[in-house]
């Protein structure tokens, strides 16, 4: 069963931080992101306290006469170096997390995912080239408790405590695979497969969705990422075996019956 933590994984009303971290790569990003945070609010204090002093110290009240001073060979040094010093704060750990979330070298295991207008297409290369078709479910048959917009048919199962490999691609228009609280945020771009990695770090379920904006229905792309134990995975991959390899080939027109009237 999902954790109570990894249940609480959708976005919230009036939201403004990230979803709590339940991968490496999330975790990461938080890091850093805080980093940032830190050095911009005290960039910011320091300048507006530089502009009330200025405002204070130098008006016409309290000096008619205006200083001539050309420059200030120090000051200029000093607001050059500093700023460039700040940059290499904020670029050395920036490139250093892009080239982590980039890949990973020790993936347990491959999906490639393959967006649609407009649903996702999942493939399991390792496991007997599993394949199956993830759809929005409607406002009418959710059960109690699934998020509206957030829920399919067919989520993505992995095992938990795993590095998942991702290799995504399209094969009509630009998509984006985002799960925020694994960190995952990869384009599906027609004729292009691109890489990107993630490891859910308990059982539970990840939602995300499509948010590059890809025509009419972009909004029904929802995903649905779901970690269990190793056992379980293994039991679920013998079960979706029979069960996809029954199933008919994705239909497209499927959507219209899933998704219900654009709102």
């Amino acid at each position: 069963m999902p954790t109570a933590a990894a249940l609480a994984q959708v976005p919230r009303p009036w939201q403004m931080s990230f979803q709590a971290a339940h991968s490496p790569v999330q975790a990461r990003i938080e890091s850093l992101h805080s980093l940032v945070l830190w050095i911009i609010t005290l960039i910011t204090l320091f300048v507006g306290g530089l502009l009330i002093w200025v405002m204070v110290r130098y008006n016409a009240r309290r000096n008619p006469v205006p200083s001539r001073t050309a420059h200030h060979t120090l000051l200029e040094v000093a607001w050059t170096v500093i700023p460039v010093l700040i940059l290499a704060i904020i670029v050395i750990p920036s490139f250093r997390l892009v080239y982590y979330e980039d890949r990973t070298e020790n993936a347990d295991m491959t999906i490639k995912v393959t967006g649609h207008q407009w649903y996702w297409e999942y493939t399991y290369p390792d496991h007997g080239n599993i394949d199956f078709s993830s759809y929005i479910v409607k406002d009418a048959d959710l059960k109690p408790g699934e998020p509206r917009l957030l829920t399919v048919d067919n989520p993505v199962v992995v095992p938990a405590g795993k590095n998942i490999r991702v290799l995504t691609t399209s094969t009509d228009v630009i998509h984006s695979f985002f799960i925020p609280s694994l960190g995952v945020q990869r384009y599906a771009i027609p004729g292009r497969t691109i890489e990107t990695w993630f490891r859910a770090d308990q059982p539970g379920e990840y939602r995300g969705e499509c948010n590059q904006i890809c025509g009419t229905n972009h909004s029904f792309m929802p995903i649905v990422i779901k970690a269990v134990t190793p056992k379980e995975f293994d039991a679920w991959v013998q079960e979706a075996k029979t069960k996809f390899a029954a199933e008919p080939p994705a239909d497209p027109s499927r959507f219209a019956a899933a998704s219900g009237p654009v709102q």
